[in-house]
């Protein structure tokens, strides 16, 4: 039998613009290519700009990725210029990042991905009592009630009723993939829309640190934000308590409702514990350091590189090793298409080759994206959620370790699941709740100095460019709640002379390298992978929403004079 050409353009409920390519023959996928359809140009326009400036503009790389980016500069001038941040400031950074991570998982688990998993219309059958009966079972949540979740059901029938479904038009409902009962669809259809609500009360800490969302302010040498209890035009008494309540606020919906609900919904999909799991060599540059900006040998989420999915040793992380092909990608180097550059010596000079839009096929060009192919020490890397937790679970982290096994018993499953579709689902939401749990912690520690008389939040000692050296260089590193993510900042005379990013979906969504290596979404695709329909590929859906795209912060829209190279309209 012929192979079935499958191609999903582009793919919805993501940041960004993403085309996946796929080959099917037998219900199963054999081969696939994963393609950003847009030009990055930001890192052009950096070039020449005061460095203190930098992570206003490269902020502006995503709108979902609020924080991450702003952080990640910020430490490379630091390390450049060579600035250690008062512990304060890396307490907040650590506050502020952490409450992106907790929002931005819950959003993808409810907003993003839930709906590959869960059939909306099924909720219309569902008995409303049974449940209630099934989330009394699994939580304490007060939204428990039968008469809530009639309240719900009669929502969406009003959807129906009028011919429509709303924010649910266009799935894949009744598609035989889908395997929850009416109950357990209900359940999740109500907490979707709950979540909606939750997230926007919490992210509200950004606000009292960073003065807005999205895109907080941050300062080069700590946070620009003053601390006084007793002044209402600071970081008061009042702010913080407020602060302390939005964290507990956020805990009892992760702990009570995200996980949870994770945790039942992945018991109706084990199957997908042994599909999807791709590239077994994952990444981890670690994340919130405790005790200072500067010492990475203390982070919460140790860094480390795991290869061919060995748990009994983790590999130590050099950045030097960090390399960066164009082989399949529409970018040119000097020194020919076949040569990896580390970041220091990266170049962004564009060089569409394919053909006009709108394609047929990409497959079959030598290049066909718009993301280039970073690899670690010649390797394709994993990173994301599922990297950092298998990482800090070889690494001996009591906390991962308490979870992950928890979760493994729970499931009724063995170690080896975690390398799969459902492995990076469920390890986002294990590391969602450790780092809910955390952020009580680190704002206790915030407290106590305060209360100490320690209010200071920025290191101005070398702000002015009259102090720092003729030229130097720098490397800011973060693990954001996509994954490993790197700025490296080089700056001549008091002015950026070259300015890098390697985001976690660009080496997630990596195309073929020189020596023909998938990346990992395209590798999943291809792992002991099903497609019963192509007309209605959910299961393409399923893996590549595991991985939560952001190709936004790997394709940037803006060329080198900041103006819009293309738009697309989805009708």
């Amino acid at each position: 039998m012929a192979a079935t050409k499958v191609v999903v353009d582009p793919i919805t409920r993501i940041e960004g613009h993403l085309r996946i390519e796929a080959q099917a023959e037998n219900g199963r996928i054999s081969n696939a290519w994963a393609s950003s359809t847009q030009f990055r140009g930001i890192e052009i326009i950096m070039q020449g700009r005061d460095p203190r400036d930098a992570w206003a503009f490269v902020q502006r790389i995503c709108g979902v990725c609020t924080v991450v980016h702003a952080v990640a500069s910020c430490r490379a001038v630091e390390d450049a210029l060579g600035i250690t941040i008062p512990p304060n400031a890396n307490l907040i950074r650590n506050l502020v990042h952490g409450m992106q991570f907790i929002q931005d998982h819950v959003i993808h688990f409810y907003h993003l991905h839930a709906l590959d998993w869960v059939d909306v219309v099924s909720a219309l059958k569902a008995d409303p009592a049974g449940t209630s009966r099934l989330a009394r079972s699994i939580s304490p949540w007060p939204n428990n009630s039968e008469t809530y979740f009639k309240a719900v059901q009669d929502r969406l029938k009003k959807f129906v009723s009028g011919g429509q479904l709303g924010i649910f038009t266009n799935g894949y409902w009744g598609h035989p993939a889908y395997k929850l009962p009416p109950e357990a669809n209900l359940m999740a259809v109500a907490h979707y829309l709950e979540a909606l609500d939750w997230q926007r009360d919490v992210i509200r800490l950004h606000t009292i640190f960073g003065g807005k969302n999205p895109h907080p302010n941050f300062l080069v040498g700590g946070m620009a934000c003053a601390i006084n209890l007793e002044d209402t035009g600071t970081i008061n008494a009042e702010r913080l308590v407020d602060v302390q309540a939005m964290i507990r606020r956020a805990r009892d919906f992760v702990e009570q409702v995200y996980y949870p609900d994770l945790m039942a919904i992945a018991g109706f999909y084990k199957d997908w514990a042994a599909i999807g799991g791709g590239t077994k060599n994952f990444l981890c540059v670690g994340e919130f350091p405790e005790a200072g900006v500067n010492d990475f040998g203390k982070l919460y989420f140790p860094r480390g590189v795991i290869l061919n999915g060995d748990l009994s040793t983790v590999h130590e992380y050099d950045h030097k090793l960090v390399k960066e092909y164009i082989t399949s990608s529409w970018y040119e180097y000097p020194g020919g298409d076949d040569v990896g550059l580390h970041p220091y010596e990266g170049e962004t000079k564009a060089k569409y080759t394919g053909p006009p839009a709108p394609w047929e096929y990409l497959q079959g060009l030598d290049k066909y994206t718009w993301m280039k192919a970073p690899r670690y020490d010649g390797k394709p890397m994993q990173v994301g959620p599922l990297g950092r937790m298998l990482v800090a679970y070889a690494s001996g982290h009591d906390d991962a370790q308490g979870i992950v096994n928890e979760a493994l018993g729970r499931l009724g499953v063995g170690p080896a699941a975690l390398f799969s579709t459902l492995g990076r689902t469920a390890a986002r939401g294990l590391e969602t709740v450790l780092i809910a749990r955390r952020m009580e912690t680190w704002f206790n520690s915030l407290i106590e100095r305060v209360k100490s008389g320690d209010t200071k939040t920025f290191a101005g000692e070398k702000w002015e460019p009259s102090t720092w050296p003729a030229s130097c260089e720098g490397y800011g590193y973060l693990d954001a709640p996509r994954g490993a993510l790197g700025h490296w900042v080089q700056i001549k005379d008091g002015k950026i002379s070259r300015y890098q990013c390697v985001v976690p979906s660009t080496w997630n969504c990596s195309p073929r390298d020189k020596q023909g290596q998938m990346g990992p979404y395209e590798a999943a695709l291809v792992d002991n992978h099903p497609l019963v329909n192509p007309e209605q590929p959910i299961e393409i859906l399923r893996t590549i929403h595991s991985f939560d795209p952001c190709m936004a912060c790997g394709v940037h829209v803006l060329d080198a004079q900041g103006n819009v190279v293309t738009e697309v309209k989805v009708q």
